[in-house]
């Protein structure tokens, strides 16, 4: 064919000499590769932006999966709560209440004479508000044998009401400690000093008072 006999015989230092066939061969050829080179890349992004969009699929899949999953278990799940939040009110209101808590300190105090407990220091504090109850630390210092205490922790247990003694910074040392290499004494004085906490629930009307007051700006009144 004649364009074979021009491509084989084209002189490359003369470009402007081509057939005009060898021309439009070229042209035609350079147009092709570009739009190939083309269609490559914008089919290449598509292809990226394709994957990063399935990828997005399936994530919004798995979260719909696991809503739709808790969306049906929600109501047994708030049934639950709400179980949960009735054995906890009425586990509180176990614990003394607020015209109660002046005659439980007194019957704490007694029962650690009761014990035969010295007592050099028993002073309430000011009472903390909670959610569903109230704490009151007590400062105090108490000096007696080991089985003083245990016999005062056990009268307290067996008080009518339900009564909750944590300890804060509470240390237990022998009043007058035995040399060095003796085994301490089965009457060993000690004395235990530091701050403990008893609690009472919070009748309705103070709830609704609390939460009255945490809504307010600043908590004023």
């Amino acid at each position: 064919m004649k364009l074979f006999d021009d491509l084989r015989s084209l002189d490359r230092n003369n470009i402007g000499g081509w057939p005009k066939s060898v021309k439009t061969f070229f042209t035609v050829l350079l147009f092709l590769v570009i739009m190939l080179v083309g269609w490559y890349m914008v089919v290449s992004d598509q292809q990226d932006t394709l994957q990063n969009l399935a990828g997005k699929e399936e994530t919004l899949k798995r979260e719909f999966s696991e809503k739709q999953a808790k969306s049906v278990n929600l109501e047994a799940l708030q049934q639950q709560l709400d179980e949960m939040k009735d054995m906890l009110r009425q586990l509180l209101r176990q614990l003394p209440s607020k015209t109660e808590m002046p005659e439980l300190l007194v019957d704490v105090s007694q029962t650690a004479l009761s014990a035969g407990l010295q007592q050099e220091l028993f002073q309430p504090g000011t009472e903390v508000p909670k959610d569903f109850y109230a704490e009151k630390p007590i400062q105090l210092k108490m000096v007696g044998t080991y089985h003083q205490f245990g016999a005062f922790i056990s009268g307290v247990a067996s008080l009518p009401r339900v009564v909750i003694l944590t300890m804060h910074d509470v240390s237990l040392t022998p009043l007058n400690p035995p040399a060095k290499g003796s085994e301490p004494a089965s009457n060993q004085l000690l004395v235990l000093q530091g701050t403990v906490k008893t609690y009472r629930y919070l009748e309705d009307s103070e709830t609704s008072e609390a939460g009255n007051k945490a809504k307010k700006p600043g908590g004023q009144k």
